[in-house]
């Protein structure tokens, strides 16, 4: 695949425009603003990585993952799976060329209309959303041209469909198949001169395509800013910014095997103009330690934090196959007794009276190399917090759901009371009343009674 950033040692001392972060927002503002002419940078903290270089077993996993509480790191700081574990709340984003694209679970949904009611957004933006023809409702038309979202081909059938569904008619709640960002078509070269594959369904999308399926920013926008002029940079840190008269300096560190070649940590450039899309959590980290260093910026930044109302759960061991967990570093088998790409159906429940209380549930699917986990962790999940649903039950079918949980245990989570699981994505709204804020110089989540919100009830 070819490679999109250069060397750290290629880097200029002034830019036009210096793009902090290369996910969605980062790659899209880069690739709008490179065909505009413009010059422009993007800084990105972690690493380019190919397809066959994604983790396809636990030890790699493991490897490819950093952590951070209110009082420790832990783990290399380029490491793809980036953990923030707070109190109330833990937050999972991906640090790498193509931000959490690289890790997110393909799905692509318009919010429902009623969202941009909310007196919360400005007036301007409201008055879009209800104009067929505004700029908003094109940008969603342009985002839908380069991303390529498609629902999986109705003649593929998959065991973990066919469970939600059965779900969705025992609640009577609307369910259909819905658009995801994998490509299923392009055989070779796309549009944007990568090279691409269809998905060959493995489920280990949320741990990095090793197939060139998904359509990563790394498919789309990052090459086509790149195509148009644009430099990336991967492992330059920002810390904070800086103005400085009319320019804005950038104060980055270099981090991973280029280390070397910048041996000061006060290394910085220039910048006309500065777009910061390091996601919710390192935009806001940039911001107060800019403010800690002189910046004005508003006392409010790091307030009113929201999770988007995503939860995760699980339907463990139950009586019907649903397959849903990856392939890792093993061949998949076929539809329908395979995983297939996470997100592929979903049961729509956000026709509720108020627009708070809607949520989506998805079908998930857990990554082929943290699946050897499962069996100990749900089935100790279930023991101690777990709700049993199951009505009529004797001890003949008590004895044979504890024998799948043996057999899980045993040969590994395509058997037994794993390959019977369903994982299940939710969305929905909270308060927004979490807190970001610096501690010992790193970023603290705080957001107490986050998994009691309205919406995550049962």
């Amino acid at each position: 695949m070819q490679k999109l950033s250069s060397s750290i040692e290629n880097i200029k001392e002034s830019y036009e425009i210096v793009v902090i972060g290369s996910g969605y927002g980062g790659s899209i503002t880069a690739s709008r603003l490179s065909r505009a002419g413009k010059e422009v940078c993007i800084l990105e903290r972690g690493n380019e990585i190919s397809a066959g270089q994604y983790p396809n077993t636990m030890p790699e996993i493991i490897e490819s993952s950093q952590a951070h509480t209110e009082h420790e790191d832990f783990g290399d700081s380029n490491a793809m799976f980036d953990y923030y574990l707070h109190k109330g709340m833990s937050v999972l984003v991906g640090c790498g060329l193509g931000g959490t694209s690289l890790i997110n679970a393909n799905v692509s949904i318009k919010p429902d209309s009623r969202v941009f009611d909310d007196q919360a957004w400005p007036k301007e933006l409201r008055n879009e959303w209800k104009d067929p023809k505004s700029l908003l409702n094109k940008g969603y038309e342009l985002a839908e041209k380069m991303l390529r979202p498609s629902k999986l081909p109705n003649d593929i059938n998959l065991d973990k469909i066919d469970g939600l569904h059965t779900s969705a008619e025992a609640t009577n709640k609307k369910f259909y198949r819905t658009n995801i960002n994998v490509n299923f078509d392009i055989d070779g070269t796309n549009v944007f001169g990568i090279d691409q594959k269809p998905c060959n369904m493995c489920g280990d999308c949320c741990s990095g395509c090793n197939n060139l399926a998904k359509n990563t920013l790394l498919m789309n926008y990052l090459p086509d800013a790149i195509n148009h002029g644009a430099q990336i940079f991967t492992q330059a840190s920002v810390k904070y910014l800086e103005k400085k008269d009319k320019k804005w300096l950038v104060h980055f560190e270099v981090t991973g095997s280029d280390a070397q070649l910048f041996h000061s940590s006060g290394s910085f450039i220039e910048a006309d103009f500065v777009i910061l899309s390091a996601g919710t959590l390192g935009s806001t980290e940039i911001l107060l330690r800019s403010r800690e260093k002189g910046l004005s910026i508003s006392s409010k930044i790091g307030h009113f934090f929201s999770g988007n109302g995503d939860a995760l759960g699980f339907a463990f061991n139950s009586d019907r196959k649903i397959n849903g967990v990856g392939f890792g570093s093993h061949k998949p088998k076929k539809p329908p007794h395979t995983a297939g790409p996470c997100i592929t159906s979903i049961i729509d429940i956000r026709d509720t009276e108020d627009v708070n209380e809607g949520i989506i549930i998805e079908d998930c699917v857990i990554p082929g190399g943290g699946g050897g986990v499962l069996p100990e962790l749900l089935g100790a999940s279930a023991a101690l917090v777990g709700v049993d649903e199951v009505k009529n039950d004797n001890w003949i079918k008590r004895l044979l759901r504890w024998w799948k949980e043996i057999v899980s245990i045993l040969w590994g989570p395509h058997t037994g009371a794993i390959k019977n699981t369903q994982t299940y994505l939710v969305m929905g709204h909270d308060k927004s009343s979490g807190h970001l804020e610096l501690v010992n110089n790193r970023l603290n989540i705080d957001y107490p009674g986050a998994g009691r919100q309205p919406s995550l009830k049962e």
